[in-house]
C-alpha cells in the first residue's frame, strides 16, 4: 500500500515548475527592453549636433544624477576614427550639477566628431550614450561607436538572471525561516522545511557572488571573460555596490550561523515535548526562541539593507527616509511570499501540518500585506511622482502590472482563508481518525507479524527482525495517517489554494525585479522634458515645412496669422520665411518677430532664430541649421506692440 499524498515530481508541481520557466522567459525578454537607468545625459558642451566654428578645448557632460566614472569613459573620436581627447576625465561637478569634462587634443581640423560615453548611476546601473559635433562644418565620419548599451548582451542577461535568483533565495531563507519560527516551531525537525531554508541560503549566497564576478563586465566591457579579471574585481570592491555585495556576503555568514542553530538545538527544544515540562526547560526554549528571533530579525534586515544601499532606494528624493521604508517592503514580500512556499512545502511533503500553524501564517500574512501595501505606496509616490508617468512610462506601466498581481494573490488568499476555516472544522475528527489509523496499524502489525516475529527470532536473530519489522510498521501507519489526511477535502482544496497561490508569486517576483532596473517613472518624465502642454501636432513632412499658426497678443490690431516655411525641411542648414497677416489677410507689418526650435527627446535647443524684417510682413532667414532630425518644437513669438505679445507653439517633425 503506497502514500497517496502527491510530492514535489507531481503533476501539480510540475505545471507550476512549467508555467513559472514560461513566465520567466517571457519577463526577461520584456526585460532587455525596458531595463534603464535612473541617471540621465541632461545635457552637453557642445550640444548634440552643434556646429562650432572653432576646434573646442574640452567636451563636458551633465547628468541628472551622480554618476562613477572610469578612465576610459568618455572618449573622443575625430572623422578618421582617431581619438582625438587627451584621456584625462576630470570631474567639473558643482553644487547640485553632475558634470565631467575631458580636454582635446589642440589643432583639431574640421569636420564632425563622435562623443561616446559610459557610466554607472548611482543606482548601480550602467548607462552608455553617443552624440555628434562638427567643427567649422559637417563632415563624413567613420567613427566606430559600440552599438551595444551598456548592461546588455549575455552578460546583462546572466546578471539579471543573478539578480532575479538572489531575490528568490532571500525570499526562501527569510520567509521559510519566519514560517518555522511564527508559526510551526516543529517544522524546525521536518526534512523538507530544512532543506527549503538551506536552498534559499544557498542560491542567495552564489547569486551574490555570480553578481560580483559578473560587475566588472557588466558595467565595462560587456566581455564574459572579464568577469574573472582580478584588476576589475578589485575595482568593483571600491564601489558601493561591490560594498553592498561584500556586506551580503558576511551577513549571509551570520545567516547560517542562524540556520545551524534554527535546525540544531531549535529543532530539539523549539517546542514542548509533553505537558508536564519542567519550568527550567520552557524558560530555555523561549529564550532561544526570543533570541532567534531577534538575531534573525537582525541579520534579515540588514541583507535587505543590502539592495536598498545600492539601488533606487538610495537615489533622487528622501533617501533617508526612502531606504529603511524599502527594508520594511523586502522583509514584508519575503514574509508573505517566503512564509506561502514554506506552507506549500509542508502541505505536499511533511507527514502532518497542524490547523494552527496554517492560522498563525494567515495573520502574519494579513500584516505582511498591510506593510506590503503601506511602503508600495510611498515608494510609488517617490518613484512615479504623477499620474501620467504612472500611465505613460514603463516604470509605472510595470507597476500596475505588479498592483494587479498582488490583488490576485490577496483574492486567492481570501480562498485559501476558507479553505483553512473548513480544515479547522475537521481537524479535531481528523486527529481521531490519524490516532485510530495509527493503533490499528500497530495492532494489525503486531498480531500479523506475532508467529513470523517468533520463528524469526530463532532463526535470524532477535535484533535483525525486530529493526525489520519495526520499519514496516511505521511505513504502514505512516501510509494510512497520509490516505485518512489526502481524503480530507479542507487540506486539499488548501493545497490548490496555496499552490495557485505560488504561481502568481513567481511572476510577481519577475516584475519586481525588472522594477528595480526600470527607469523610474519620475526621473523617465523628466529626461522626456514632460510639461503637461497642450502644443497642437504638425502632419510629418517629407520635405518643405509649411506651417500655418493664428496669433492673438490681446492688444489692439493683436490678431492675425503666421505663416512660416522652411525649406529645405532637413538636418542642415534651411531658408526660412514668415509672413504675418491681418485679420482681412494682407501683409500685417508687427514690430518684432522671433523663432525657436527645442528637441526635446535629445534635449537639445532652445536654438534662437532672429529673422531679418525684409518687407511689411515678411521675415527670413537665410541659415537656419538644424542638427538633426526628429520632432523639434517650434515657438514662434510675435510682438504687436511695446507691451503686446504672444509665443505660439507648434510641433513638426523633420527629416
Amino acid at each position: 500500500m503506497t502514500a497517496t499524498a502527491p510530492r514535489f515530481g507531481s503533476a501539480p508541481l510540475v505545471r507550476l515548475l512549467l508555467v513559472a520557466t514560461v513566465l520567466l522567459g517571457t519577463v526577461f525578454t520584456v526585460l532587455s527592453g525596458t531595463a534603464s537607468a535612473h541617471a540621465a545625459l541632461t545635457g552637453s558642451t557642445p550640444e548634440d549636433g552643434a556646429v562650432v566654428a572653432t576646434a573646442p578645448k574640452d567636451i563636458s557632460l551633465t547628468f541628472s544624477e551622480q554618476v562613477a566614472m572610469g578612465d576610459n569613459s568618455i572618449r573622443v573620436l575625430d572623422p578618421g576614427n582617431k581619438r582625438a581627447d587627451t584621456g584625462k576625465i576630470r570631474d567639473l561637478s558643482s553644487g547640485g550639477t553632475v558634470t565631467y569634462g575631458i580636454d582635446l587634443r589642440a589643432g583639431l581640423p574640421d569636420g564632425t566628431y563622435t562623443v561616446a560615453w559610459r557610466a554607472v548611476s548611482a543606482d548601480s546601473h550602467p548607462i552608455s550614450g553617443a552624440f555628434t559635433f562638427s567643427i567649422g562644418a559637417p563632415s563624413k565620419t567613420t567613427a566606430a561607436v559600440p552599438a551595444e548599451e551598456a548592461g546588455g548582451g549575455l552578460v546583462g542577461v546572466l546578471y539579471d538572471i543573478a539578480r532575479y535568483i538572489s531575490y528568490a533565495g532571500f525570499i526562501l531563507l527569510v520567509g521559510g525561516a519566519a514560517f518555522v519560527l511564527g508559526c510551526w516551531p516543529r517544522g524546525a525537525s521536518v526534512r523538507p522545511l530544512q532543506r527549503l531554508v538551506v536552498q534559499g541560503w544557498l542560491t542567495l549566497t552564489a547569486a551574490t557572488l555570480v553578481l560580483l564576478l559578473l560587475r566588472s563586465p557588466y558595467t565595462g566591457s560587456g566581455k564574459l571573460g572579464d568577469a574573472f579579471d582580478l584588476g576589475g574585481l578589485q575595482d568593483v570592491l571600491a564601489t558601493k555596490t561591490g560594498a553592498a555585495l561584500v556586506s551580503r556576503l558576511l551577513l549571509l555568514g551570520a545567516a547560517a550561523l542562524f540556520v545551524a542553530v534554527l535546525f540544531g538545538a531549535y529543532a530539539k527544544r523549539g517546542t514542548p515535548r509533553d505537558e508536564e515540562e519542567s519550568e527550567e526547560n520552557s524558560k530555555e526554549r523561549k529564550d532561544l526562541t526570543f533570541g532567534l528571533a531577534v538575531g534573525g530579525t537582525v541579520v534579515a534586515a540588514g541583507i535587505a539593507g543590502t539592495w536598498a544601499l545600492a539601488e533606487h532606494a538610495s537615489t533622487g528624493i528622501q533617501t533617508g527616509l526612502a531606504m529603511p521604508v524599502d527594508v520594511l517592503h523586502l522583509l514584508a514580500v519575503a514574509t508573505w511570499l517566503g512564509g506561502l512556499t514554506a506552507l506549500l512545502v509542508a502541505l505536499y511533503r511533511a507527514p502532518s501540518l497542524e490547523n494552527a500553524a496554517v492560522r498563525r501564517f494567515s495573520r502574519i500574512a494579513f500584516i505582511s500585506v498591510v506593510v506590503l501595501a503601506a511602503t508600495g505606496l510611498y515608494q510609488s509616490w517617490r518613484q512615479v511622482g504623477s499620474w501620467s508617468a504612472l500611465w505613460g512610462t514603463s516604470y509605472g506601466q510595470l507597476l500596475l502590472v505588479k498592483v494587479g498581481l498582488v490583488a490576485v494573490l490577496v483574492g486567492l488568499a481570501w480562498f485559501s482563508r476558507r479553505w483553512t476555516g473548513r480544515l479547522g472544522q475537521r481537524a479535531e475528527a481528523g486527529a481521531e481518525n490519524e490516532a485510530k489509523a495509527e493503533a490499528e496499524a500497530a495492532t494489525g502489525s503486531e498480531t500479523g507479524s506475532g508467529t513470523e516475529t517468533a520463528a524469526a527470532t530463532t532463526v535470524v536473530g532477535d535484533s535483525e527482525r525486530a529493526t525489520q519489522l519495526a520499519r514496516q510498521k511505521a511505513a504502514l501507519a505512516t501510509a494510512r495517517q497520509k490516505r485518512i489526511r489526502d481524503a480530507d477535502p479542507g487540506r486539499i482544496g488548501l493545497r490548490r489554494s496555496v499552490l495557485a497561490e505560488a504561481g502568481v508569486a513567481v511572476l510577481l517576483l519577475a516584475i519586481t525585479t525588472v522594477l528595480t532596473s526600470t527607469e523610474p517613472g519620475r526621473t523617465a518624465e523628466q529626461e522626456a522634458g514632460a510639461t503637461g502642454g497642450t502644443a497642437a501636432t504638425a502632419p510629418v513632412s517629407e520635405g518643405p515645412v509649411a506651417l500655418t499658426l493664428p496669433f492673438d497678443t490681446g492688444g489692439e490690431n493683436g490678431k492675425g496669422t503666421a505663416r512660416l516655411t522652411l525649406d529645405p525641411g532637413r538636418s542642415g542648414a534651411n531658408a526660412m520665411h514668415i509672413y504675418v497677416d491681418g485679420p482681412d489677410g494682407q501683409p500685417l507689418d508687427v514690430p518684432e518677430v522671433k523663432a525657436a526650435f527645442t528637441l526635446t527627446a535629445q534635449q537639445i535647443g532652445p536654438l534662437p532664430i532672429t529673422p531679418e524684417h525684409v518687407a511689411p510682413g515678411h521675415w527670413s532667414a537665410d541659415a537656419v541649421q538644424i542638427p538633426m532630425p526628429g520632432d523639434w518644437q517650434l515657438q514662434l513669438t510675435i510682438r504687436t506692440s511695446d507691451i503686446d505679445q504672444t509665443t505660439v507653439d507648434k510641433n513638426v517633425k523633420i527629416g
